[in-house]
């Protein structure tokens, strides 16, 4: 593999789960600050590109200073609030059938979309939910049988928990996908829609972008499928690059300050 050379790059995209820390309720760091402030020095862009729908930007925000990661709100781009921006695109002021958890909520009504807990609405929104049960998933179905579009957050399989890879919201969706003979439209990664998103946001070339991430099948894969390079950190689900797109492996995300 030739030299890993990143000067020519002018926007990096972070996964946050198991690239900055691990652990949604204690986060706990695993690196971020070096590289952020050398991204900084040298004048190029940044966004935090998170499948996270639990919680909402200011309190992501807020963990990441806590640990000395410098970013600021602007560049934290979660599944959740790009979500709510896409129903706006797509519907407009819209209503939703929630299956995911407080942090979606509320990107959602900060849009102006309102929540129904009824049997119709124009759209069942999707997320990880870890409260999630069987009446909740049956429910989704029906207001799905009853016309309402399957919008999901994202449909990884897993995220990084501070124990670990724990279940996402991918099998949840799938769940409603079966029963509701629907397909849903994902906006978080794998799916293009997020890359696409934050470069018109950065006003940026996907040649000129890297995503760093410790997912092969949603931060590489789906990088990819963008056409955005990407590198895999080991400090996260996935310990190997081996046969993906990925075009280097490193052992911790402030390593990148080495080749900058």
């Amino acid at each position: 593999m030739p030299k890993l050379d990143l000067s020519g790059k002018q926007l990096f995209l972070f996964d946050l789960d198991g690239v900055f820390y691990r652990g949604k309720e204690s986060p706990v760091k695993i690196g971020g600050s070096s590289a952020v402030e050398r991204i900084r020095s040298e004048g190029k862009r940044m966004f935090v590109l998170t499948n996270n729908s639990t919680d909402t930007v200011e309190a992501l925000r807020g963990n990441l200073v806590r640990l000395g990661i410098p970013v600021e709100e602007r560049e934290i781009l979660t599944s959740s609030r790009l979500t709510a921006e896409y129903l706006a695109n797509r519907y407009g002021r819209t209503t939703y059938f929630l299956v995911g958890e407080r942090g979606f909520d509320r990107e959602l009504k900060r849009l102006g979309h309102r929540r129904v807990r009824g049997p119709r609405a124009e759209v069942v929104a999707i997320g990880l939910d870890r409260f999630v049960t069987y009446e909740k998933i049956d429910r989704a179905v029906k207001v799905a049988r009853n016309g309402a579009d399957l919008v999901a957050s994202h449909t990884a399989r897993v995220y990084m928990s501070r124990d670990g890879p724990a279940i996402g919201p991918g099998p949840i969706v799938r769940a409603i996908e079966f029963a509701s003979r629907k397909r849903a439209t994902a906006v978080g990664k794998p799916s293009p829609l997020m890359f696409k998103i934050a470069l018109e946001k950065a006003g940026c070339r996907a040649a000129e972008a890297v995503m760093i991430g410790d997912q092969l099948d949603t931060d590489i894969q789906g990088a990819a499928s963008a056409g955005i390079d990407s590198i895999l950190v080991l400090t996260g689900v996935d310990r190997s690059a081996k046969g993906t797109p990925a075009i280097a492996t490193l052992g911790n995300v402030d390593e990148l300050t080495r080749y900058l």
